[in-house]
């Protein structure tokens, strides 16, 4: 039985990439600031940030490519 072929960046795809790479960004970043001694808000804003470049600099770079 063959498996169906489904397109390779379908929305749900991007979607759950993009959620992937956020929960990563976040650890990364997180992680980051508590080693280096930071309040709990610092470390949720250092996160975010860790993750808003994860995910607009993969998904940024894609689209130059057209």
């Amino acid at each position: 039985m063959k498996m169906k072929h489904y397109p390779e960046d379908c929305t749900l795809c991007r979607l759950m990439r993009s959620m992937a790479f956020s929960g990563l960004g976040m650890g990364l970043g997180a992680g980051i600031a508590y080693l280096f001694g930071a309040s709990r808000q610092n470390m949720v804003y250092s996160g975010m940030v860790v993750a808003a470049i994860i995910i607009f600099g993969l998904f940024g770079r894609n689209g130059n490519k057209r």
